[in-house]
């Protein structure tokens, strides 16, 4: 079982930046592939990026390809989320997840068993 918690979501500006924290509990952390997902209102939830358990394996969808960035410090038990030159279109609320499977990446939310709560980005234009 694992537990996590997102920060630092907010409001900024298009053209601005934003870095996400999630934070895990548990000491299997760095088993864990780990994903980052959204959802605005009236939508489905959309994956955003994912890391594999090592770090080495990025993924990330064309919407958000060259603008943001996954990374993890398994030391310090979290994944973070970069994300530059944002886009009215990157307001959501964002969320990350945990598999366990061998600490494999995915793109599918479906795939992920752990959930956090979601933290709330806007981008005005």
């Amino acid at each position: 079982q694992v537990q996590l918690v997102e920060s630092g979501g907010g409001l900024v500006q298009a053209g601005g930046s934003l870095r996400l924290s999630c934070a895990a509990s548990g000491r299997t952390f760095g088993s864990y592939g780990m994903g980052w997902f959204r959802q605005a209102p009236g939508k489905e939830r959309e994956f955003v990026a994912a890391i594999n358990w090592s770090g080495d394996n990025t993924y990330y969808p064309d919407s958000v390809k060259g603008r943001f960035t996954i990374s993890r410090d398994n030391g310090k038990n979290t994944v973070y989320l970069q994300m530059n030159s944002l886009k009215p279109e990157d307001t959501a609320v964002y969320y990350c997840a945990a598999r366990a499977s061998f600490g494999f990446a995915s793109y599918r939310d479906y795939d992920y068993a752990y959930w956090g709560q979601g933290t709330q980005v806007t981008v005005s234009s």
